[in-house]
């Protein structure tokens, strides 16, 4: 399952399935300044070393899109099989550090 979802399908998946593990791939420092409540940062950077077990659902995020599409194509390339691109974190109701 690859694919790219809404903000609003996202929030529901989110809500009712606790397995799903939301990345959000902008910068540490970016992170920090707010962030999906929930996520866990791992930066563009260094998703290479990602160490979610690659059949668990995956739900990539970044600022405005394009991080999180080229983190989803990333990890599909290691052998990730449920990775989903949600995109922009505008929108969300986010949390600081």
């Amino acid at each position: 399952m690859l694919k790219e979802i809404s903000a609003q399908k996202a929030r529901w998946a989110l809500a009712h399935n606790p397995d799903i593990q939301l990345i959000d791939v902008r910068t540490a420092a970016e992170y920090r300044q707010g962030h999906i409540p929930g996520s866990i940062n791992i930066p563009l950077a260094h998703i290479q070393s990602c160490r979610i077990p690659k059949n668990e659902p995956i739900f990539v995020c970044c600022k405005s899109g394009g991080r999180s599409r080229q983190a989803k194509d990333a990890l599909v390339a290691m052998g990730y099989t449920d990775v989903t691109n949600i995109g922009s974190i505008d929108g969300w109701i986010l949390s600081g550090d």
